[in-house]
């Protein structure tokens, strides 16, 4: 079997001016300032950068566009940017802060048009359809929104290739039961949304170790997001590309200037 990149992903959840991170997104502690982060991450090696705003009320989306353009000016990786971007005048203000992509949750799950209509105006790679799942029986997983908190009665599957036939050109899949856990991605997860699409999936939630990328290595998958081992410093970016490496994927060496 031929070798597949892997993008290695960077997650920074905010909450007001803080970066912070929960386990199954809630129970929050703060890690520190986001762009001190950011640019950390992008200095080790991040292929991307993903800023999800938790809270995403008005206050803190504005304060979300100002933590987009200082990290814009000091990191040249693509970044995307989510949590309460609710219209296209929420995605023009991301993409003049400096975002590459927006990741949109809420907002598409209760107007599926909003899909269509951003991947019109930006292109289909600009619109990242973010995914909370939640496991409902074996198998089987339904959507929630606002950061894990609502349920939303849709099977994630249909969802997502609901949303790709509307234009979405990359998947965020976040597995809520195993986001902050350490305990490994949602394998079964990442491998059925991969078999019902052809665009590209990020996983988040779960990495704590080696093998869970190794894990992944029967999937298709595009890009994994690593968060907690980066904030907390258990493991640098370097080591787990390493490891990335051994599983049988391609990364990318070194820092883009």
């Amino acid at each position: 079997m031929a070798h597949r990149h892997l993008r290695v992903v960077a997650r920074l959840d905010i909450k007001g001016p803080n970066l912070i991170k929960g386990i199954h997104l809630e129970g929050l502690r703060v890690v520190g300032d986001p762009q001190e982060h950011a640019v950390r991450y992008y200095g080790e090696g991040a292929d991307e950068l993903l800023f999800i705003d938790i809270v995403a009320s008005l206050y803190q989306r504005n304060n979300l566009s100002d933590i987009i353009r200082r990290a814009a000016d000091q990191v040249y990786v693509p970044i995307t940017v989510g949590g309460g971007i609710r219209s296209l005048a929420d995605v023009a203000t991301m993409m003049l802060s400096g975002a590459d992509k927006v990741a949109i949750n809420t907002a598409a799950m209760a107007r599926p048009e909003l899909v269509t209509e951003v991947a019109r105006r930006y292109g289909s790679q600009c619109m990242v359809l973010s995914v909370e799942a939640k496991r409902v029986a074996p198998g089987r997983w339904e959507c929630y929104t606002d950061n894990g908190r609502e349920r939303t009665g849709k099977d994630v599957v249909a969802w997502v290739r609901e949303a790709v036939e509307r234009g979405a050109g990359e998947v965020l899949l976040t597995s809520v039961d195993q986001e902050g856990t350490r305990k490994g991605f949602d394998v079964p997860l990442a491998q059925q949304v991969c078999d019902a699409v052809a665009v590209p999936v990020v996983i988040s939630g779960g990495f704590g170790r080696a093998e869970d990328l190794a894990a992944l290595a029967g999937i298709d998958i595009s890009g994994a997001a690593v968060a907690d081992a980066l904030h907390w410093k258990r493991m640098p970016l370097e080591q787990i590309k390493t490891h990335a490496r051994a599983a049988g994927f391609d990364v990318r060496e070194g820092v883009p200037r």
